[in-house]
């Protein structure tokens, strides 16, 4: 459905209904759970109406009775235990899965605290909590969230996280305009859902007091639309005051919500707050199109991954400030210089303007200071702007004015609107009134709302009211006689060039000396605020990334040097588990980490000498320090050109110590690093403290030298047993590619998600995830799968089924394992690739080259 309006005149109506509805205080509670209110000396107050039908106690007869006689002890004990935690933080104490009445029955309970009361809620639940880690994984999809730089794709990724942990039909993030309306900025739905990525809802449909409640109550679950609710006895206290729900995990909706909710087709929803600075900036949307509960423990994962989505949410923006501060400073410094050569403002308006439009884009310009006037670009007359100004001069003293739509402000300026929509005006003196006035031609803007914003008008019991609309298909609206809104970091760009020109015009008039130290205060102040803000975003990185962040420059690089080192471990590992956890040749750890690494400068790299073998602790260890060794010399080294070599040479002593020389030839010129990064330090101390050896680095102009001892406990003697190597070539590899759909059979949920990246990446157009045997037939039956990736190990299955059945039709297939390749599988199927783990792109791309997946 398609409307464009320039204007509408209709009837007004009062659009408050939603906004007074007190939701608090509705006095209801869904049927999931229970509700006990308890007084401070422990007296029970109120009751839901459901505790006879959940915990076997009939409403009427628990209040005025003790709670300590209705629960046992050990149990009133354990819970004023948790409560400790309310004195230090807002919102409530959970509990999960205890017997709170010391039979079988398993209850999670929140306890939260009003004015008055505390409030126990107790939601059954039928089983134990099966065992995992709910921590480790909500650690592990945030990390996923980290990858992204922008606010639209960790949206995206949150989104997915969120579904996945739910169980939802549909996901969306859900931004709030500066006018309360919302627009979703990511959705992740099924494939039979209508998207409503895009589509904008206006301010009505959250209501304020809804959104005050977001801020104290971040997660709100509807479990069934039509499920009963239970009212709470009594209804108010003695004084005559209704219970307050604010923090009530179990608190039943309004009417008008489940009506609006219905309209939508939809059967169950949770939304968790976005928050920034204390401040309701989205939310997190779900929807399912039938009953759909998800219980307090999941619930409380899903809470804690928005708490940590809403730093990393902070981090990006705190950063964009910063880049806005930085350009803020520049513009300052920029016109500080073109307006200290003693000229006015006026006669340098034409220089500094241009500068203005770099962080502030405008279409016209115009300077108005000591009744002179003078314009650019697409402005008003001075005769226009004469009223303009009169207009101006009610505005607030020393504020930045703004609006995106001048004729809503100032009728007069109709006259203006083929050249001026809407204005931002600067301040430029104390007295009279002086002024800077950037101006915005008009833009026509579609907006896509999400069904008719203007809520139809019923007569029902209650007379006129507004109810919640029953069509939610695109409804565009074209708006008119408006410009494109100034955004927050123009505002304060504005505000920092509002105190510049005022500085200016200030030094003109006072003494030079006077003027030139206000001229540094303020320099510090912005330099002080700078530095106040990077601090905080460095103590925030510091606290979420850990060792060797310092080597990178972007995140990317940050995972490309950790991808590589755990590789390096990962490879080492491999030739301690072929040689059943013994003693390894040093020989073949360099071999392997330089054809690893250095594809086609192999002969570049010498190994002479005694032949030694390593312990497995010293094997480790040393994986790590040649590893940093080989890349550091391929980056800055003899390795980086085509001229350099590198000389290792062993000898083993008497005494069974070994000594390994380090030797760089002919590369470029060597200077010591500036600072120690996290791979010096894995040079530099590894042995010394993990094998009680010595290491010593000198960095020499004509090339790097470098020193190992390694004590007589971790080498001894040993024959060489060459390192075999199929892969395929580099330039083999780098052609792979795949297409159509994929299926990767992994019960690790981080990890299929990794893997299907990978998949689509290479090319695939869509990739199936299942963690069971019986998901992975399944796919196979409905789906034409071009290729299958298959986790050996299921939890208490094997994918063999599955991988029986991808031989059955042909279907290429290879087999991820942690175990490595065992003789058993490698001898059962002589053909199936296998994929060691961990692995990443680029050995999986080398399997799918013996596959013959080739594009």
């Amino acid at each position: 459905m398609s409307d464009t309006q320039n204007a509408r005149q209709e009837p007004t109506y009062d659009l408050t209904n939603c906004d007074r509805e007190p939701i608090h205080i509705l006095g209801n509670v869904q049927s999931y759970g229970c509700l006990i209110a308890v007084s401070s000396d422990w007296m029970i107050t109120h009751a839901s109406e459901n505790c006879g039908d959940l915990i076997g106690y009939d409403a009427r007869m628990l209040v005025g009775a003790r709670f300590i006689d209705i629960l046992p002890e050990e149990t009133v004990h354990f819970l004023r235990t948790k409560m400790q935690v309310l004195s230090y933080q807002n919102g409530a104490a959970r509990v999960f899965a205890h017997a709170a009445f010391g039979d079988s029955r398993l209850f999670d309970i929140s306890i939260s605290q009003n004015d008055h009361n505390l409030i126990f809620e107790f939601e059954p639940r039928s089983e134990h909590p099966k065992p995992q880690d709910d921590g480790a994984t909500v650690q592990a999809l945030i990390a996923r969230v980290q990858r992204h730089s922008t606010i639209d794709k960790m949206a995206k990724e949150a989104v997915r996280a969120i579904k996945i942990l739910s169980g939802f039909d549909r996901v969306m993030a859900y931004r709030f305009n500066e006018d309360d309306s919302g627009t979703v900025i990511a959705e992740e739905r099924e494939p039979q859902q209508e998207p409503f990525l895009g589509l904008r809802y206006p301010a009505s449909d959250i209501p304020k007091q809804a959104r005050a409640l977001y801020v104290r109550n971040p997660l709100r679950i509807i479990s069934d639309v039509n499920a009963p609710v239970y009212g709470i006895y009594p209804s108010t206290d003695p004084n005559g005051r209704p219970l307050d729900l604010s923090l009530a995990v179990t608190r039943a909706v309004s009417p008008i919500h489940l009506e609006y909710l219905r309209n939508m087709g939809v059967a169950a929803s949770m939304s968790v707050s976005i928050l920034r600075n204390g401040k309701l900036w989205g939310l997190f949307a779900c929807h399912h199109r039938s009953a759909h509960h998800v219980g307090y423990d999941l619930r409380s994962a899903i809470e804690l991954f928005a708490q940590l989505f809403n730093y990393e949410l902070a981090q990006v923006e705190l950063s964009t400030e910063l880049e806005e501060i930085d350009r803020a400073r520049s513009l300052h410094d920029r016109l500080m210089s073109q307006l200290s050569g003693g000229k006015s403002v006026s006669e340098t308006f034409e220089v500094f303007s241009e500068s203005i439009n770099e962080v502030v884009p405008f279409d016209g310009a115009a300077i108005y200071t000591e009744g002179t006037y003078k314009a650019r670009g697409s402005a008003p007359t001075a005769e226009e702007f004469a009223g303009l100004a009169r207009f101006l001069n009610t505005t607030p003293p020393g504020q930045v004015y703004q609006t995106h739509a001048l004729i809503e402000r100032y009728p007069e300026a109709e006259g203006l609107s083929d050249r001026v929509a809407g204005i931002l005006v600067l301040p430029i003196s104390r007295t009279p009134r002086d002024y800077l006035v950037l101006f915005r031609r008009e833009i026509a803007t579609s907006v896509n709302w999400a069904g008719n914003p203007d809520k139809p008008v019923e007569a029902g019991p209650n007379g006129i009211r507004l109810t919640p609309r029953k069509s939610f298909e695109a409804w565009q609206q074209v708006v008119r006689g408006q410009c494109a809104p100034w955004r927050g970091s123009e505002l304060r760009a504005a505000d920092a060039l509002r105190v510049t020109l005022l500085e200016v015009v200030l030094k003109m008039a006072d003494e030079r000396n006077v003027m030139r130290k206000q001229a540094q205060d303020q320099q510090e102040l912005l330099i002080a605020e700078l530095n106040h803000r990077v601090r905080n975003i460095l103590n925030l990185i510091r606290g979420l990334v850990s060792q060797g962040q310092e080597e990178a420059q972007t995140v990317d690089d940050y995972r490309t040097v950790l991808d590589a080192r755990v590789f390096a471990l990962a490879r080492a590992h491999d030739q301690l588990t072929e040689t059943e956890w013994g003693w390894v040749p040093l020989r073949n750890l360099v071999d392997t980490e330089v054809k690893a690494f250095l594809t086609g400068k192999e002969q570049r790299v010498r190994i002479t000498g005694d032949e030694i073998a390593l312990s497995p602790t010293a094997f480790t260890t040393l994986a790590l320090v040649l590893h940093e060794m080989v890349t550091n010399s391929a980056k800055y080294g003899a390795l980086n050109d085509s001229s350099g070599s590198v000389s290792i040479d062993v000898a083993l002593q008497k005494d069974g110590v070994a000594k390994l020389s380090w030797r760089e030839m002919d590369g470029p010129a060597v200077q010591a690093p500036t600072r120690r990064g996290f791979g010096t330090t894995i040079i530099e101390r590894s042995i010394p403290f993990e094998l009680k050896g010595q290491a010593e680095v000198r960095y020499r102009m004509t090339g790097l030298e470098a020193d190992f001892v390694l004590p007589s406990a971790h080498v001894r003697k040993a024959e060489i047993t060459p390192v075999s190597s199929d892969a395929p070539e580099v330039e083999h590899v780098a052609k792979v590619q795949v297409a159509g759909h994929c299926l990767v059979l992994e019960d690790n949920m981080v990890i299929a998600l990794d893997a299907s990246d990978m998949l689509s990446d290479l090319g695939a157009d869509y990739v199936h995830t299942s963690g069971s045997v019986a998901g992975g037939l399944e796919i196979i039956e409905k789906n034409a799968i071009a290729l299958a990736v298959l986790d050996v190990n299921l939890g208490d299955e094997t994918s063999l089924p599955v991988l029986r059945k991808c031989l059955e039709l042909e279907i290429p297939v290879m087999l991820a394992t942690g175990y490595g390749a065992n003789e058993d599988l490698v001898s059962k199927f002589p053909n199936v690739p296998i994929l060691k783990k961990p692995y990443n792109s680029d050995s999986l791309k080398r399997k799918l080259a013996e596959l013959g997946a080739i594009g």
